[in-house]
């Protein structure tokens, strides 16, 4: 499987989608930390770790017995600039050229 099609499967699940939130939000979380408040058994947030980390979406730094997670944005800028910013170039443009127009017509 190409990378960026492991990051797609890893963002298409929203229990990952809430851990990388949760780890955006706070970096540096352990396990037992990630775990609290979710309706998802220790074993499930381990697995879906596992997925994002497989994905490239987290890093891991063992401190002492602990394993914290770290958000990695950087697969996600690459969707960004692989599928998404291409096609908001052309919007951006249009409405650009759509202003140049109006302001164009009011200046006569």
């Amino acid at each position: 499987m190409q990378e960026i099609d492991k990051v797609f499967k890893a963002l298409a699940d929203p229990s990952r989608r809430q851990l990388l939130d949760r780890l955006h939000a706070k970096n540096g979380q352990a396990l037992g930390e990630l775990c609290a408040g979710l309706d998802m058994s220790r074993q499930a947030v381990t697995q879906h770790l596992g997925l994002l980390e497989d994905a490239n979406l987290i890093a891991i730094e063992r401190q002492g017995r602990e394993k914290l997670h770290f958000f990695n944005p950087v697969p996600i800028h690459d969707i960004y600039e692989r599928w998404i910013r291409k096609f908001e170039q052309q919007r951006l443009e249009a409405l650009h050229d759509f202003k140049r127009k109006l302001e164009g017509d009011s200046h006569e």
